[in-house]
């Protein structure tokens, strides 16, 4: 299989930024007409909160994630984007802030179970067309970003896949700034993903960057930031959730 030279990646793209950090949310709270940039820039430096309490009988993991509703790309996974361990009677808190990114990582073939890992992570902003697209390409045996010589349609993080990407070796992701969702890298894809955040928190056993196949997950609650930046959820003894504001 190709590799990927992770320091001659770097050096020749220098306008990214290096690394997983912690998530954030793919939602813009709605936005006022008056005065649109300055509250457009308030928003962007908000803090959202999530605290969880396991009032459940056993351990669990605690996974915020999400659901791709029209995210403008087919095949759209979402991954466990937010983890944190929990035993009976204890409380985490999940904190992020709105700091979009696109990713990439070499997953092979994407599926539910694997990892999605990022190899390399750029800031990006839906709302500027400076950093709202972004090229992938496969140069001299090395994956990675480069610039994609343009905006995309405000709104959007658009992704262009090189045609010269080997199929089914690597996979992209658009994340806060942890990913959120992945697709496929297919050979010549333009992939202009449309966020329109859907929160969920579930429990069991996983682990960050899992592909997670929504379908089968049945102890799971929405968590609606509906004019508020934090929330609260309760994992009850049966394993069935409550949320409220927090």
């Amino acid at each position: 299989m190709p590799t990927h030279d992770q320091g001659s990646a770097l050096s020749r793209r220098g306008f990214l930024m290096g690394g997983a950090a912690c998530a954030g949310v793919l939602a813009v709270p709605p936005v006022a007409h008056a005065q649109p940039q300055r509250q457009r820039l308030a928003t962007a430096t908000a803090s959202y909160t999530l605290t969880v309490t396991n009032n459940s009988t056993q351990f669990q993991d605690i996974c915020l994630y999400q659901k791709p509703v029209d995210p403008g790309v087919p095949n759209t996974m979402s991954l466990a984007w937010l983890i944190a361990p929990a035993w009976p009677t204890k409380r985490v808190t999940f904190t992020w802030s709105l700091d979009y990114s696109f990713s990439w990582a070499m997953t092979g073939e994407l599926m539910p179970g694997i990892h999605f890992s990022a190899w390399e992570q750029a800031a990006a902003d839906p709302e500027s067309q400076l950093q709202n697209r972004i090229g992938f390409d496969f140069d001299n045996g090395n994956y990675g970003f480069v610039p994609a010589g343009g905006g995309a349609q405000l709104g959007t993080l658009e992704i262009d896949v090189s045609a010269d990407v080997p199929a089914q070796t690597a996979s992209v992701a658009i994340g806060m700034p942890a990913p959120v969702f992945a697709v496929q890298a297919e050979p010549g894809a333009v992939l202009p993903f449309t966020p329109h955040p859907e929160y969920w928190v579930t429990a069991g056993t996983f682990s960050s960057g899992q592909v997670l196949d929504i379908e089968e997950i049945t102890n799971e609650a929405p968590v609606p930031f509906d004019g508020t930046f934090a929330m609260q959820a309760v994992l009850g003894p049966t394993n069935l959730w409550s949320v409220s504001p927090g």
